[in-house]
């Protein structure tokens, strides 16, 4: 996940923040990725790889392939790059992406798009530089797709807190219901979007600590002061909100939150 050029990332770029994102890419690993592989020699392009979280699975999971990775933050680009060997990095803007057209046969996006003012002006710009017949693979979160027992009304409108936030900053926490339509807009062909389902209870015990806590609930920590600068909520309020959310966590408690995977291909003909 990483802001880019002209656009607010509202989660920021503090340590803690680099180990949400660390711990959120190593939960989600098999839920997202069983099925991404890229073919040995195939080039592929990650755009807005952030720390590196992410990238350390694809290269995993696809060691054969030449992985490209482009972020628009020096800082972010240091860390991934102690993160992750054999990938070659670029410092670029997602609106300005310093390659020919058609220079790779695949592209991987996630979560990315939810921070941009101009999510289908970006998802064209990678389009130019996939070749024809090449995929794009887009994963992005949906923030109202989380529910929980025990329910919270404080928690809930912390979530839509984080929601107003976002789209202050320019980007969308709602963006995963449609990405269908924003990839057939972008001129993207065959675009099939699957929902990939976090459900967390007592007896999945490796995944309560690193969804829920980890990964969920230090995301709405993270902008605590951003949402009390505004006016938005008080400090009793969110700070109940966030009990609240542990809770979910705890004896009794479930969660559960919708990601959305979206693979699409660039048609044949020009660009």
């Amino acid at each position: 996940m990483s802001g880019l050029a002209t656009n607010g990332y509202v989660h920021g770029y503090s340590a803690d923040e680099a180990r949400r994102l660390a711990d959120q890419a190593d939960t989600l690993a098999g839920l997202l990725h069983a099925d991404t592989f890229f073919p040995p020699g195939s080039r592929v392009l990650e755009a807005g790889c952030g720390v590196g979280a992410q990238t350390a699975h694809l290269v995993a999971r696809s060691p054969g392939a030449r992985v490209v990775a482009v972020d628009v933050s020096e800082d972010s680009l240091a860390e991934a790059r102690a993160r992750v060997a054999g990938v070659e990095w670029h410092r670029a803007d997602l609106f300005d992406l310093p390659f020919p057209d058609g220079s790779f046969d695949h592209v991987f996006v996630c979560f990315v798009p939810e921070h941009l003012k101009d999510p289908a002006g970006a998802l064209a710009r990678l389009r130019r530089v996939l070749r024809p017949g090449g995929t794009l693979t887009v994963i992005e979160g949906d923030h109202g797709s989380a529910f929980f027992h025990p329910d919270s009304a404080a928690a809930r409108a912390a979530i839509g807190h984080l929601v107003e936030l976002q789209a202050a900053a320019g980007g969308d926490g709602l963006i995963g219901r449609r990405l269908q339509p924003l990839l057939s807009g972008a001129g993207f062909a065959d675009v099939v979007v699957r929902p990939r389902t976090v459900y967390v209870d007592a007896t999945r015990p490796a995944l309560v600590e690193g969804f829920p806590l980890n990964t969920f609930t230090a995301m709405v920590e993270g902008v605590r002061d951003d949402a009390l600068s505004a006016g938005l909520t008080t400090p009793a309020a969110w700070d109940r909100a966030v009990a609240d959310l542990r809770r979910t966590a705890g004896d009794g408690g479930t969660f559960h939150y919708t990601f959305f995977k979206a693979v699409a291909v660039k048609p044949e003909g020009p660009a």
